[in-house]
């Protein structure tokens, strides 16, 4: 196998102007990694002909691959097709292929009518080129090679582009390097990387380190028994904090230990408002071994679902572990379950206390052998508060199945 390098560009305004989110590359990126690809850079551009040209010029003949994303629709400000075939010095043509777009639309007629309209922008290509059938939308992709780099042009709109990636990338060939993410949970990224020195020692890897409020990711990369290795060591250094293999998040492999374990489970959310219990439920197979969830934002609601006494809702206050505990406890009998998590907290910005300031956060578990809770003191705005919040829980939740 060959080192083979890869670029990609999103075109759009939107995307600059930071109205879009690009999403696109980044999925690109993903792919091409896991096929074994190099990613030699990633750009984005307006929708401007001779910004798209330059981008032609600078990256074909030093990669095999470049791919467009965007600026293939029927308006005004759609220039990727009209640039590609200004660089390749070619007429814009429609294309038979175009015919099995509009094929979809026989029971519609007036629909028919309208696609049919397009034929002469989104299905038309420049003469050297090849099209690329679209099969969620309306637009043709581009394709054609050029001074040793095949050129992919793709729409924008992110499904389209997912489904159009996902068939020609499955017709290139393997590069030279694989890779394998690891996700590690219960601690920080200057605690692991202590703990997995002899990895970074090793000159035959990659290694990147990566942290986000769910834990931290490890990219191993290298040829293959470079990586088999390295993952093989790299989880006997943490035998209790790697996810199992092939699982990437908390959920999943909570969802699969307690299916191993024929543990069930339920939940209680204040500040995270149901994250916690709609993390679980992306699972496919969840309705196994989850019970449900309780969402009680109000004090009021606490003690009408979970039955939180209002001498704890008034003592301690709703943000305390005498309240936590007692949310655990009675979304485990609410929802009958082996085990229920409850997390109760200040998100912020407001509402914090010198006594319990934003980032305030308790954790609780309960079980057939009683009850217990963890304080945490978490520190970033409303978003990550919360969605750090569920990850605790999740993981928390996680180590308590398998030891079951």
């Amino acid at each position: 196998m060959f080192r083979r390098r890869a670029a990609l560009v999103a075109v759009g305004d939107e995307l600059l102007r930071g109205i879009g989110r690009e999403e696109n590359c980044r999925y690109a990126a993903e792919k091409l990694t896991a096929l074994g690809w190099e990613i030699a850079g990633m750009e984005i551009i307006a929708d401007d002909v001779k910004a798209i040209v330059n981008a032609c010029h600078r990256w074909i003949g030093s990669v095999e691959l470049l791919v467009f994303s965007g600026g293939l629709g029927p308006t005004h400000d759609d220039k990727t097709r009209n640039a590609l075939a200004t660089f390749l010095e070619a007429e814009l043509l429609p294309t038979p292929l175009f015919d099995e777009v509009i094929k979809r639309y026989e029971g519609d007629l007036e629909r028919k009518s309208r696609v049919e309209e397009l034929r002469f922008s989104q299905g038309a290509i420049p003469a050297s080129a090849e099209a690329i059938f679209n099969p969620l939308g309306t637009a043709l992709g581009i394709c054609f090679d050029h001074s040793g780099t095949r050129v992919l042009s793709l729409p924008g709109v992110p499904w389209e582009f997912r489904a159009m990636a996902d068939e020609t990338f499955s017709s290139l060939e393997k590069g030279a390097t694989v890779s394998t993410k690891i996700r590690v949970v219960g601690m920080g990224e200057t605690v692991l990387a202590s703990r997995i020195s002899p990895l970074l020692a090793d000159s035959s890897l990659a290694v990147s380190i990566l942290p986000s409020p769910e834990g931290v990711t490890v990219v191993l990369r290298g040829e293959e028994a470079a990586v088999l290795s390295g993952e093989k060591t790299m989880r006997h250094l943490l035998p209790c904090d790697c996810l199992p293999p092939g699982v990437s998040t908390l959920e999943e492999a909570l969802v699969r230990a307690a299916e191993a374990r024929g543990v069930t489970f339920a939940t209680a959310e204040s500040c995270t408002g149901g994250l916690v219990a709609s993390r679980i439920t992306d699972v496919p197979g969840c309705s196994a071994v989850f019970k449900g969830g309780v969402v009680c934002y109000a004090d009021d609601m606490k003690m009408r679902l979970l039955e939180v006494s209002e001498a704890i809702l008034r003592e301690d206050g709703a943000v305390s572990e005498r309240c936590v505990l007692a949310m655990a406890e009675g979304a485990r009998t609410v929802c009958k379950g082996d085990m229920a998590v409850a997390v109760t907290g200040i998100a912020g910005p407001s509402g914090g206390s010198p006594r319990k300031p934003v980032g305030t956060v308790w954790i609780g578990i309960a079980d057939e052998k009683g009850s217990e809770a963890t304080l945490h003191r978490l520190f970033g705005d409303r978003f990550f508060v919360r969605a750090r919040t569920t990850a605790l829980a999740l993981e928390w939740l996680w180590r308590r199945v398998k030891e079951k």
